[in-house]
């Protein structure tokens, strides 16, 4: 049994003519069973995201001005963007796919990708925003503002390694991410003296998360695409001019089902189209119970920012049944 896509002819650069070029993707290739994992995790992501809407009583496109719906709205550009490009798997700079169709084309993978991640960076400057005004903390606000204009010039650092073939774009691209996220990671550490019980061990999980994301990239991601880089790029030592480029990615993907060729993709992709989606799906939750953190506040803080809480606008977007229970209890 088998996968097939209808085939088209497609355009092959010299190193792709020698590769297989079989349009099936047969049950036996380890590729098939990851592909039919990576459509399981983003369906179950995708259910999650539901889920969530009708819990937290948010609809997006009814509530995109409140901070509950603006969440969900940016959450569903991840999570979708992520099932997409997991329907569609495909490899940027050496323009190579597991589908023969358009959609599976550079040009379009990677402006999906573009909008996903820059909805998963904005996800992140919204909380940020919010902690930081619950406490009154600088360190957090300026965390705030710098991520989503850090993570843009990582996106325009992957534009180029895309059009120009050039791999040393990619290893700047993923550098810049870690950077982001450090900066978040010491905005979420400057929050620990703040919070006492589930808050504080909440940060704790997010700041473990976030360094086990630091040491991946910084010993795997970014070393791999450096060696890349160093060793010549997709097509030996040529690069392509950007005009070249756009014309490349909209014209030419490879379809190969060779496992070798995706080894090294295999990794992050799989990690990427999980791991980053729940955290995109908790930072929803995490954003919603806002109006709880004051009862977790430590009292030398809450004497120190007494009206921070009061003026965050955080609290009116949470949900009333949440508000209701905490009342309760």
């Amino acid at each position: 049994m088998s996968l097939e896509w209808p085939a088209r002819p497609v355009l092959l650069s010299s190193r792709a003519a020698s590769r297989p070029s079989s349009r099936s993707l047969a049950w036996s290739n380890p590729l098939a069973w990851w592909w039919g994992l990576l459509m399981l995790v983003s369906l179950v992501n995708i259910a999650v995201w539901f889920a969530l809407v009708r819990a937290l009583g948010e609809p997006p496109a009814a509530s995109a001005a409140s901070g509950t719906g603006l969440m969900l709205l940016l959450c569903a550009g991840y999570v979708f963007g992520c099932a997409f490009r997991s329907v569609l798997p495909r490899a940027d700079v050496q323009r190579i796919c597991l589908f023969d169709t358009f959609l599976s084309s550079v040009v379009v993978g990677r402006s999906v990708a573009t909008v996903a991640e820059l909805c998963f960076a904005a996800q992140w400057a919204v909380m940020l925003q919010q902690l930081g005004t619950i406490t009154g903390s600088d360190t957090v606000l300026a965390a705030a503002w710098l991520m989503l204009p850090l993570i843009v010039i990582a996106e325009c650092c992957s534009w180029y390694a895309v059009l120009t073939t050039n791999y040393l774009g990619n290893a700047i691209e993923n550098s810049i991410w870690a950077l982001a996220f450090f900066i978040a990671g010491v905005g979420l550490c400057r929050l620990l003296p703040e919070f006492d019980g589930l808050a504080r061990a909440t940060l704790i999980v997010g700041i473990a998360g976030i360094v086990a994301y630091l040491v991946f990239l910084m010993t795997v991601d970014v070393p791999m695409y450096f060696n890349r880089w160093r060793s010549g790029g997709a097509d030996g030592n040529r690069k392509l001019s950007p005009r070249e480029g756009f014309r490349d990615v909209s014209t030419r993907w490879v379809v190969t089902h060779d496992l070798a060729e995706w080894k090294d993709e295999i990794t992050w992709m799989s990690l990427y189209f999980s791991i980053a989606v729940w955290a995109s799906l908790a930072l929803c939750v995490c954003y919603a119970l806002g109006n709880r953190l004051p009862h977790y506040r430590t009292e030398a803080s809450a004497a120190i920012y007494p009206s921070s809480t009061a003026s965050a606008p955080v609290t009116a977007s949470a949900p009333s049944i949440t508000v209701r229970s905490s009342e309760g209890a």
